[in-house]
Order: C-alpha cells, then sequence, then structure tokens
C-alpha cells in the first residue's frame, strides 16, 4: 500500500467521522480510479482540467433558478432596491476577481498549492465547509502575498 493510499483512507476516515457526503464521494471516486487502473490516463487529465470543469458544474447549478423561470429580471431589478444586493453584486465580482489570479498561482506553485488543498480538506471534514476554498484561497493567497510584495520592497 503506497503513501498516498493510505493518505487518501485517512482522508475517507476524516470524511465519513465528519460525515461529509462530499469528501467521502471524492475520495472513493479518486481511489476507484486508481484501483482499476485508470489513473494515469484520468488523474492528468483531471488536474488539468479540473478546476474549469467543476466552475463550469457551479456555475450550471447558480443558473437553473434562472432557466427554470423561478428567478427572472424582474427580481433582479428588484433586488437592485436593496442595499444587500449591491453588496453581494460587488462580492461577487471581487470574489470572481481574486479567484482568476488563484488559478495561476495554483498551477505554478506546487507547495502552496498543497498548503491550500490541506487547508480544504481540514475545512471540508472538520468545518464542514464546502470544496471551493482552493481556488478562492489560492486568490487570497496570491492577493496577500501581492500586497507582502509591496510592502517589502518599500522597506529595501
Amino acid at each position: 500500500m503506497t503513501q498516498a493510499t493510505i493518505f487518501m483512507l485517512i482522508l475517507l476516515g476524516i470524511g465519513l467521522v465528519a460525515k461529509n457526503h462530499s469528501l467521502v464521494i471524492a475520495v472513493s471516486f479518486l481511489l476507484l480510479i486508481k484501483w482499476i487502473g485508470v489513473g494515469d490516463k484520468v488523474f492528468p487529465f483531471m488536474q488539468q482540467k479540473g478546476i474549469q470543469l467543476g466552475v463550469t458544474i457551479i456555475t450550471v447549478a447558480v443558473l437553473v433558478p434562472i432557466v427554470t423561470g423561478e428567478i427572472g429580471l424582474k427580481d433582479f431589478q428588484q433586488a437592485l432596491h436593496s442595499s444587500y444586493a449591491w453588496i453581494a453584486l460587488a462580492s461577487g465580482i471581487f470574489v470572481a476577481v481574486i479567484a482568476a489570479n488563484g488559478v495561476e498561482l495554483l498551477q505554478n506553485d506546487p507547495h502552496i498549492t498543497a498548503a491550500l488543498v490541506f487547508g480544504t480538506i481540514i475545512a471540508v471534514a472538520v468545518f464542514h465547509g464546502v470544496a471551493v476554498g482552493p481556488l478562492i484561497g489560492a486568490g487570497i493567497a496570491y492577493m496577500a502575498m501581492r500586497i507582502v510584495q509591496f510592502f517589502s520592497s518599500m522597506f529595501h
């Protein structure tokens, strides 16, 4: 049994104890792919395109109320009369811009990616978070790194 398999089984156990169905399904799915022997073909694709596929699936889920008619232009126009709607609009823009920088960081910096993934696993397993953390976390980390870089350059 490899170190990677042991680690995944530990994550499976954490997911079961924490009753986090998303983590249990994700770990089980990945172990199944590995154990049936198609990991060499599937894992590179998932690593390269997985974030984009996940974002697409989340986007589809968010758009369902629009396509079903539960939310329409009238609802959007009414929402714009609310200060909370403007806060939500600004927050959506802010997070999307931050996450875009996070994609680059995740692709180019493996040790940061590992820390973000572990942080997400902890958040999902222990705090019942949602696994969008690596992308948004990478964006926040990118922004924080740039701020630190900016202030460090002022004192050098």
